[in-house]
């Protein structure tokens, strides 16, 4: 299967949505916001990088990322997700050639580091990591990690954009 990552074009925002919709539908960690809280970041603006992954032509997969502040503070880190690839097309790659390429792109704009909420065994192979003193509050340390582009971590807790609470 040939996969191709590409920039969010215009006219992609529907098919995003339900890309994101049918990625999460059935999984159990979700509480099933996710192609909302996607239109709520494009709608802000704070959608900073937007990347899908085609296989012939159809969008099967999108990554986000958006800033994110730690303490307050907008510290050139951003955060990673929602990540979603069609349930068919799960385990093909197509999830990790997409976090490769937003991450390549992320470090290009010159920001500081990217932060996940997410399976460790997953986001590990990325250089993803458990950093002392930073956190997100009410989840498992564990799944919380983050990767620096410039060897520095910041410390704090950190928060995402409003468009993450959106319910809908």
């Amino acid at each position: 299967m040939d996969i191709q990552v590409r920039n969010e074009g215009v006219g992609d925002a529907a098919t995003i949505g339900w890309v994101t919709e049918q990625a999460f539908l059935h999984a159990p960690h979700s509480d099933h916001t996710e192609q909302f809280i996607v239109e709520a970041l494009r709608q802000s603006g704070a959608l900073t990088i937007s990347r899908v992954a085609e296989a012939d032509g159809e969008i099967i997969g999108h990554v986000a990322l958006s800033p994110v502040s730690v303490s307050g503070v907008a510290t050139g880190w951003f955060g990673l997700g929602p990540v979603s690839v069609l349930p068919e097309f799960q385990g093909r790659g197509a999830g990790s050639r997409l976090v490769r390429s937003a991450l390549a792109r992320l470090q290009e704009t010159g920001a500081a580091g990217c932060v996940v909420l997410g399976d460790p065994g997953y986001y590990g192979r990325f250089g993803f990591k458990v950093v002392d003193g930073l956190v997100y509050p009410g989840v498992p340390a564990e799944y919380f990690q983050a990767l620096s582009f410039n060897g520095k971590y910041p410390q704090g807790q950190v928060t995402y954009h409003e468009a993450f609470s959106v319910r809908g």
